[in-house]
């Protein structure tokens, strides 16, 4: 084993600094949401709070799950995270994989055309009269069927099916086996690194559903949670919340960012299920000779 030399080790000690740094910068902020939601109003009013709670409460957290509008937001924002993640994945691998294959004909235009209209998309007022004469307005296929392939997903994944070697498609060909079942038994198996990155990156566009929430919902029961916790910040704690139960242990302060760890929960118990599929070599051994 080579021994590391002296600028190495020095660059390499570098290197973990920086990223310590680099982490600690983007995990202060989260902590100190934290703790404020866990704080009561005299601790937050006074500034005493910084990256633990003090006099800690959960009255923060109970005044919000008191409230049924919450609890709605949250299925909502529950059903278009699984329901509209499942349809992204299906929809983006069923289009990057004939895009992947080089016997299929017209893939070159059927690209320049969806690199078209990633560049030159429709504006907003064509999208809201086409979704109306399609009856999805104010339902929640409005916030899914829309976005059901990203231009940038699909791509990714497509050079992802590239790098799987034909052989193993021509195997499975000559075995009888049609093109779905060749996607479906070898292609999407091959490939859990990259539909892992892609459920994470659908799920997370989906719980952070918020302007086109705004643009095609009118109805309030089917607002997501991202529109729930803007409300909080524009509104003060009392007008949302029976005068009733307010206590002097809450704060509107406290309250907002009680909400904002709630609706950053879901996505931060996800990542690690995902993470560890984020790994490379998953054809290593795999071609037949």
């Amino acid at each position: 084993m080579r021994r590391k030399s002296t600028s190495e080790k020095v660059f390499g000690t570098l290197i973990v600094i920086f990223l310590v740094i680099y982490g600690a910068l983007a995990l202060f902020p989260l902590l100190h949401v934290f703790a404020q939601s866990l704080s009561s109003a005299s601790a937050i009013g006074s500034g005493k709070v910084f990256l633990w709670p003090v006099e800690t409460t959960f009255e923060n957290y109970q005044e919000i799950l008191k409230n049924p509008s919450i609890w709605q937001a949250l299925r909502v924002s529950i059903f278009i995270t699984v329901v509209g993640t499942i349809i992204n994945l299906v929809m983006t691998a069923s289009l990057a994989y004939p895009l992947s294959r080089d016997e299929y004909k017209g893939k070159r235009f059927i690209l320049l055309l969806i690199l078209f209209v990633w560049i030159f998309n429709a504006p907003l007022i064509p999208n809201y009269l086409l979704l109306k004469e399609l009856g999805m307005v104010n339902t929640l296929w409005a916030l899914m069927i829309p976005n059901a392939i990203t231009t940038f997903n699909l791509l990714v994944m497509r050079s992802f099916f590239l790098a799987i070697p034909k052989e193993l498609i021509e195997s499975a060909r000559m075995d009888g086996a049609g093109e779905l079942r060749t996607l479906w038994s070898i292609i999407l198996p091959l490939s859990k690194p990259v539909m892992a990155t892609m459920c994470l990156l659908y799920a997370v566009m989906h719980w952070n559903t918020y302007t086109a929430a705004i643009y095609y919902i009118q109805d309030a029961s089917l607002m997501p949670i991202q529109v729930k916790l803007a409300q909080y910040v524009k509104e003060s704690a009392d007008a949302l919340l029976p005068n009733d139960e307010i206590v002097s242990m809450t704060s509107e302060e406290g309250i907002k960012m009680a909400v904002v760890v709630i609706a950053a929960i879901p996505i931060i118990i996800l990542y690690p299920f995902l993470q560890k599929h984020f790994v490379k070599g998953m054809t290593l051994g795999a071609v037949k000779d």
